[in-house]
């Protein structure tokens, strides 16, 4: 895989023209589709469910990276794998018997990731790294697209490369949230290996040129 990769986030396309939307994601050097699925009570709004993750899954060409932001989400992996998922991230603070339900992830298949919310600090996954693929950063409070990035973000994202480096793991760490050009060489240099980025693409007058643009700076970033 070529580092840092992008993600760009559905939640933040067009719902009246999601085929296209899907479509046109494919021509893109986006690496990854990120698919936001809440349920109005871990967070305050409700995205869209499986019906539509199915719907992506047969437009798409791209790896579908779902993060749940709901309670009990074990209830709900099977859905996930059958609609396409290749990564699943759950919620540390939703999740009181976590271990098992990374383990649940990984035994079907799936990349198996940890979200943490911006007032969560890393250090609560030092135990479970040897079952974390994917640390999840939120850069914003969870819930709406289109939020201020938190600037706190970025000595985050350093204290969680040191863990992973300590751990000798492979975990990589995405982040989420306000990713724009204006912090996402930042984000690289302190150790980011996936950036999720939503209304950056979505919004922009051209969106695989944004996209284009976004993988290039950061590549540039990651190898210098």
């Amino acid at each position: 895989m070529n580092f840092p990769l992008i993600a760009p986030s559905i939640l933040a396309a067009d719902f009246g023209n999601l085929q296209r939307d899907v479509q046109m994601l494919n021509s893109s050097k986006a690496d990854w589709l990120h698919i936001d699925i809440m349920d109005g009570t871990f967070v305050p709004n409700i995205s869209f469910g499986f019906p539509v993750t199915a719907a992506i899954n047969k437009h798409t060409k791209k790896p579908l990276d779902f993060h749940l932001m709901i309670e009990q989400p074990s209830r709900y992996f099977k859905q996930c794998v059958e609609t396409g998922a290749e990564v699943i991230s759950v919620h540390h603070e939703a999740c009181p018997n976590l271990h098992r339900v990374l383990q649940e992830i990984r035994e079907l298949g799936c990349k198996a990731g940890v979200a943490l919310n911006p007032h969560t600090p890393v250090n609560v996954l030092k135990d479970i790294m040897e079952l974390t693929d994917i640390i999840l950063l939120m850069s914003v409070n969870p819930g709406f697209g289109g939020q201020k990035f938190i600037e706190r973000t970025f000595q985050k994202v350093r204290d969680a490369k040191e863990m992973v480096l300590n751990a000798g793991t492979h975990t990589m760490i995405e982040i989420d949230g306000g990713v724009n050009m204006n912090n996402a060489k930042e984000l690289c240099q302190a150790g980011a290996d996936i950036l999720v980025a939503g209304n950056f693409v979505f919004s922009a007058s051209d969106p695989l040129a944004t996209i284009a643009q976004l993988k290039t700076v950061t590549s540039e970033e990651k190898f210098v």
